[in-house]
């Protein structure tokens, strides 16, 4: 089953002196939990619990969102579930920020290569989020991310790669905001050991995860730039921990590293456009 991360604090907005901040983004943060469960939904109780929510605002919030077709409710289930009018946005603004078009070769590529699950996943803000999985041919998987599932920056190896090469006070800063990775994702999220591995992956050039999410599950991250050289997206892989050996990841790492060149390539070439 894929692992939805715990909720995210969300400061008081009403101190932004802006009415109504609060509330938009204890909405915001519903959507995105109710999103992050993929068609499977997730019921009311979790989503209060999550979004650290009574449940009678859970339940207001939730109907709010409905009327205006961003989420919708399974009839047989009564999850909440992504809307219609989510999917009409999502066309809209995915002429914009979707690269799923010119990765996705490459991500198969990637899986056929290996014969491991390969991913791309992008940044959206101190999270990443899976936009495509392509399934490898060995026939034991893990199934720790799929479309949709979200993870905060340094906790699967995507988004450790991508926090690996931000500049040093924008690592600084999201320590600041985050300092309850540990208590989240346990000690190894702590934050001198979350460093350590950030070093690690700088050096190397890409991340390793060993089964820090579910145990046996190990992952290889590696950032994708845009034009400019910001990391903003990240190809990975997953598999079970004996295919993992140091020798191996040393190969998986040079193959993943090649495919996200090739992917931040493109994805300048078409920038430039």
């Amino acid at each position: 089953m894929d692992r939805i991360p715990p909720s995210v604090h969300i400061v008081d907005g009403s101190r932004d002196g802006i009415p109504g901040t609060q509330s938009v983004a204890r909405a915001a943060h519903l959507l995105r939990l109710v999103t992050s469960a993929g068609t499977d939904g997730m019921p009311v109780a979790d989503l209060a619990r999550r979004a650290e929510l009574t449940r009678p605002t859970t339940h207001r919030l939730l109907a709010a969102l409905r009327h205006e077709g961003l989420i919708d409710q399974d009839d047989r289930t009564g999850r909440w579930v992504p809307g219609p009018e989510l999917y009409l946005m999502g066309t809209v603004a995915a002429s914009r920020y979707d690269i799923t078009a010119i990765a996705r070769d490459i991500v198969r590529s990637l899986a056929v290569r290996t014969e491991e699950s390969a991913f791309l996943s992008v940044r959206r803000g101190d999270e990443t989020v899976c936009l495509l999985r392509e399934e490898g041919s060995f026939p034991i998987r893990s199934f720790v991310l799929s479309e949709g599932v979200r993870f905060p920056l340094g906790v699967a190896s995507a988004g450790l790669a991508i926090l690996a090469f931000l500049p040093p006070h924008d690592v600084d800063a999201y320590f600041e905001r985050h300092p309850e990775l540990s208590t989240a994702w346990g000690a190894p999220h702590g934050e001198a050991r979350l460093r350590a591995r950030l070093r690690d992956t700088h050096e190397r050039g890409y991340a390793v995860n060993p089964g820090l999410i579910v145990e046996g599950s190990f992952g290889l991250g590696a950032a994708v730039f845009t034009r400019e050289g910001h990391p903003q997206w990240a190809l990975s892989l997953t598999g079970v921990e004996f295919r993992f050996g140091p020798d191996r990841i040393a190969e998986l790492g040079r193959t993943l590293l090649a495919h996200a060149h090739q992917l931040t390539t493109r994805i300048g070439q078409a920038s430039g456009r």
